[in-house]
C-alpha cells in the first residue's frame, strides 16, 4: 500500500453543485447502495484500458511491466475497503479535474433526475460524470492516492468527508496507478466483507476485461481472482447461457431491463470479428435514454479502442448496443483512422447484415416480439429507408403500415399488400398524415374505401421522407393519393335522387370559393374521387417535393407550404347547400364563414393548419348561432 507523505494539505471548495450532489449521496438510505463498487471499479478498468492503449505507442511509463489488474482489500475490523488498480493514474492538476469538480451540465442534470426519487437515483449515477462521488453512500472519508503514468509527475493525494470542502497533498507512490481508501460509515459495515465484495463483483462487473483480486487484510496470498473476465463476446454462442447474455447487457448499459434481441457474431472472413449486438427492450429508458455517445465499444485484440464508435453500424442503427472485438484491426490504430481503414467498412458490412437478417427472422418467428420493437424503434428502420441505398431491399421488409384495411390495430407489410391486390391495381397507394387519426378520416379516401382499394397510412414525419426515396416496391409503383391526377376510373353515376349542383351553380359557387380564399389556394375544381367528403385539397402537379412537407413543419420553424388545388364534390350536402344559397342569397352572412371552416376543416385533417384558432372559434359560434336560429 502507498504511504501518503506528512505534507501540508491544501483546502479546497467544492463547486455549488457538487456540495448538494455530495449532500445527496452522503444521506443516503437506499438499498442499492452496493452500486458504489461496480462505479470505483468501472473507474479502474478505464484508466487500465487508457494505460493499455498509452503503451501500444509509449514506452516510457512508469512500471512498463506491472501487470494491468485490479486489487480490492478489505478490513473487516476498521471496517475500510483498499481499492488499488495499475492504470494510467492521476497528477494533482488530475485529481483537482476529475474528483473536485463536475461539470455543470452534468451535475444539474443529475440533481434534476435525482429529485425523481429512490429509484431514478440509484439508475442515474454514473451516467453524469458523477459515479465516483457514489462512494459517499457508503463512505465517512475517501482517500485517494494516485500516480500517473508520467515518469516526471509526483504522486498526489486527495481526501474528502463527503461535505463542502476537499483536501490536496503531496504523498510518497512508486507504483503506477490509483488506490482509493474507504472508511465506511458505521451503518454500511456490511461491506467490510469479502462475501460481500464479491457477490457485487459477480453481478455487477464479473466481465470486467482485466482480474479483480480480492482479500481480507489479514490473509498473507495476494488474493484470489473473483471475476470471470473471460470476454462473453470472444466465447463461442453455444457455449453461453441466455442469461449471461442479459446479465452482460445490463452491465453494459446499466438499463435495469433485458433486452429485446441480441446477435452474437463470430467469423474470421471477410473480416476478423468477435461481437454482440444488443437491441433494448425500449428507446426510452429512464434516465439513460439515448445519449448523444451512442456507439459500440470497438476492441482491437482485446484492447479497447474507442468506447463509442459510430462507424461500425449505420446512423439510423444507433440504438443498437454492444462490443465489437477485432484481430484484423492494428493495435496501434488510433481513434482517428478507424473511421478510414477498411476493415472497419468491411465489419459494417457484416455487422449490419447480421443484424437485419436477425430482425427478419424475428419477425417472420415472433410477430408479438417484432411488434415491440416496431413501436420502439420503426423510425429508425424508416430512416434507414431513405439514407441507406445498399440495404434498402433488407430494410424495406422490415416496414410495417397500418392501412385502410388493417385499420390502427394490426399490420402489414408491402409484400402482403402487393399479394392482396386488385387485379387490375398497378400501384401501391399511400396518403400522408400528420397523426393516425387525421389520415384515416382522410377525404382521399373516399374512392379507394367505395372500391375496396387498399391504401396504406404514413402519420409519421419521418415517412414523407421515407417514401420520397421509396418510389417503387417488387416492380410496383407508389402513388400518394393525394396526387390529383391519379389514373383511376370515375365514380359510378348517383342514384337520380341524389341531388347534384347543376353547372351554372356549381361555376358560380367555385368563383365565390376563389374570391373568399384567394391566394391561400391554387385553384378551385370539381372532385371525381369524393365519395362522402365534401371537398379535398390536392398537390399541383408542379409540388414534386409534396411527401417532404411534413417532415419540413416539422424541421422548419417558419415552413409554409405551397397552396393546394380545393377539389369540391358537387353531390355533397354541405356542397350543394352552399351552392343554393350562393345563387338565391349572395349577400348572406353565412357564406364566406362556411367557406372558410371548410377550408379550414381540411387543413386540419392535414395537419397544416396555420389560421388563428381565436379566429376558428369565432366563426363556429356564429355558425353555431346561425344554425340554431333555424
Amino acid at each position: 500500500m502507498s504511504d501518503p507523505v506528512n505534507s501540508t494539505l491544501d483546502s479546497l471548495e467544492y463547486r455549488t453543485e457538487v456540495k448538494q450532489l455530495l449532500d445527496i449521496l452522503a444521506h443516503s438510505l437506499y438499498t442499492d447502495r452496493e452500486i458504489f463498487l461496480r462505479e470505483l471499479i468501472s473507474n479502474a478498468s478505464d484508466a487500465l484500458n487508457r494505460v493499455q492503449f498509452e503503451m501500444l505507442t509509449n514506452h516510457e511509463v512508469v512500471d512498463p511491466e506491472r501487470e494491468l489488474a485490479i486489487h480490492i482489500e478489505v478490513d473487516p475490523d476498521a471496517k475500510v475497503i483498499t481499492i488499488r488498480d495499475s492504470g494510467i493514474g492521476m497528477n494533482r492538476d488530475e485529481l483537482i479535474e476529475n474528483l473536485g469538480t463536475i461539470a455543470h451540465s452534468g451535475a444539474r442534470t443529475f440533481l434534476q433526475n435525482a429529485s425523481k426519487g429512490p429509484g431514478a437515483l440509484e439508475e442515474i449515477i454514473g451516467q453524469f460524470g458523477v459515479g465516483f462521488y457514489s462512494v459517499f453512500m457508503v463512505a465517512e472519508e475517501v482517500t485517494v492516492i494516485s500516480r500517473s503514468y508520467r515518469p516526471q509527475d509526483a504522486a498526489a493525494r486527495w481526501q474528502s468527508k463527503g461535505d463542502s470542502r476537499f483536501s490536496l497533498g503531496t504523498a510518497e507512490k512508486e507504483d503506477r496507478g490509483t488506490e482509493i481508501r474507504i472508511q465506511l460509515k458505521e451503518d454500511a459495515g456490511e461491506f467490510a466483507s469479502t462475501w460481500r465484495l464479491e457477490s457485487i463483483i459477480k453481478k455487477h462487473s464479473d466481465y470486467v476485461s482485466f482480474p479483480i483480486y480480492l482479500k481480507a487484510q489479514e490473509d498473507k496470498e495476494e488474493g484470489k481472482v473473483v471475476n470471470r473476465r473471460t470476454a462473453l463476446w470472444r466465447q463461442s454462442p453455444s457455449s453461453v447461457e441466455a442469461d449471461q447474455y442479459t446479465e452482460f447487457y445490463k452491465q453494459l448499459t446499466f438499463d435495469d431491463q433485458p433486452p429485446l434481441l441480441h446477435v452474437h457474431l463470430v467469423a474470421d472472413a471477410p473480416a476478423n470479428v468477435r461481437s454482440i449486438l444488443y437491441v433494448p427492450s425500449r428507446r426510452e429508458r429512464g434516465a439513460l435514454r439515448m445519449q448523444p455517445e451512442y456507439g459500440l465499444h470497438l476492441y482491437s485484440r482485446k484492447v479497447l479502442i474507442q468506447n463509442h464508435n459510430r462507424d461500425l453500424l449505420p446512423e439510423y442503427l444507433r440504438f443498437v448496443e454492444g462490443v465489437v472485438d477485432s484481430e484484423d484491426l492494428p493495435l496501434n490504430v488510433s481513434r482517428e483512422t478507424v473511421q478510414s481503414n477498411p476493415i472497419t467498412r468491411q465489419l459494417r458490412k457484416a455487422l449490419t447484415n447480421r443484424l437485419l437478417k436477425e430482425l427478419k427472422t424475428l419477425s417472420e418467428q415472433d410477430t408479438e416480439k417484432y411488434i415491440t420493437f416496431w413501436h420502439e424503434f420503426g423510425i429508425f428502420l424508416k430512416e434507414g429507408v431513405a439514407m441507406d441505398m445498399a440495404s434498402r431491399d433488407q430494410l424495406v421488409d422490415l416496414l410495417r403500415f397500418h392501412s385502410t384495411r388493417t385499420g390502427p390495430d394490426a399490420w402489414v407489410t408491402l409484400r402482403e399488400y402487393v399479394e392482396r391486390m386488385q387485379p387490375d391495381q398497378k400501384v401501391i397507394y399511400y396518403v400522408v398524415g400528420d397523426s393516425l387519426k387525421s389520415v384515416m378520416r382522410s377525404p382521399h379516401l373516399d374512392y379507394f374505401r367505395k372500391h375496396d382499394l387498399e391504401v396504406l397510412f404514413l402519420a409519421d414525419p419521418i415517412d414523407g421522407f421515407m417514401v420520397s426515396s421509396l418510389r417503387e416496391y417488387g416492380e410496383k409503383q407508389l402513388q400518394n393519393v393525394d396526387d390529383a391526377n391519379l389514373d383511376l376510373p370515375e365514380t359510378p353515376a348517383k342514384e337520380e335522387d341524389v341531388e347534384s349542383v347543376p353547372d351554372d351553380a356549381f361555376d358560380k359557387l367555385v368563383e365565390r370559393v376563389k374570391q373568399v380564399l384567394g391566394d391561400r389556394i391554387r385553384a378551385v375544381r370539381e372532385g371525381k374521387t369524393l365519395v362522402d367528403s365534401p371537398a379535398r385539397l390536392v398537390s399541383p402537379d408542379d409540388d414534386t417535393a409534396r411527401d417532404l412537407q411534413y417532415i419540413r413543419r416539422v424541421l422548419e420553424e417558419n415552413y409554409v407550404a405551397p397552396a393546394k388545388v380545393l377539389e369540391l364534390n358537387r353531390h355533397h350536402p354541405t356542397v350543394t347547400s352552399l351552392a343554393r344559397l350562393v345563387e338565391t342569397d349572395e349577400q348572406n352572412e353565412l357564406i364566406d364563414p362556411v367557406i372558410e371552416q371548410l377550408f379550414d376543416n381540411l387543413q386540419l385533417l392535414e395537419g397544416a393548419y396555420s389560421g388563428s384558432p381565436a379566429d376558428m372559434v369565432e366563426r363556429i359560434q356564429r355558425l353555431m348561432a346561425a344554425a340554431l336560429r333555424q
